[in-house]
């Protein structure tokens, strides 16, 4: 839990209400460790992250994790130790963590410490596993060609049937 000195300054507090503003942008996170990284791998990283409409952010531990109390979210202290970038996601999450995963794959001076997936807190290796999960378009895309291929399949018995009527021939009743 964070210190609360007895007198507020300024700087500080417009400093916890920016984190908290670049925070409320996204609805899942996930933490990292970022030690290590060049300026140039940090930007690549960004890049592809930005790609999924994602942002990597790196706040100061302490204004982090008093807007994260402000905004009624205090599980996420322990993740808040060390240098620490957070990836702020609000579309689909585990394509996110597999860019971070493959992306610490590459470059092991990143490493994923956890996040928090819709109000729920994953660790490392629940992250991991989070991340080779399909996607939500991929999962629907699958749904939809399992409820599509009876009716293809009735739809090609029936065209069969009226090709065999139309050549003449005698179609089995």
């Amino acid at each position: 839990m964070a210190m609360k000195a007895k007198k507020l300054q300024p700087a500080k507090v417009e400093a916890i209400a920016a984190a908290k503003t670049t925070l409320e942008g996204g609805s899942d996170y996930i933490f990292t460790d970022y030690r290590g990284l060049t300026v140039e791998q940090i930007s690549a990283l960004r890049d592809q992250l930005r790609e999924k409409n994602c942002s990597f952010k790196v706040v100061k531990n302490n204004f982090a994790r008093v807007a994260f109390e402000e905004m009624e979210i205090s599980m996420v202290a322990d993740y808040l130790k060390g240098p620490t970038a957070i990836a702020l996601a609000s579309g689909d999450t585990n394509e996110i963590a597999k860019i971070l995963y493959d992306f610490a794959k590459e470059t092991p001076a990143l490493q994923v410490k956890g996040g928090l997936i819709e109000k729920e807190v994953y660790d490392a290796a629940k992250l991991e596993a989070f991340s080779k999960l399909p996607g939500k378009k991929q999962l629907i895309a699958m749904i939809m060609s399992t409820i599509n291929a009876p009716v293809q399949k009735l739809a090609a018995t029936l065209q069969a049937y009226v090709d065999k009527k139309s050549e003449g021939g005698a179609a089995a009743e």
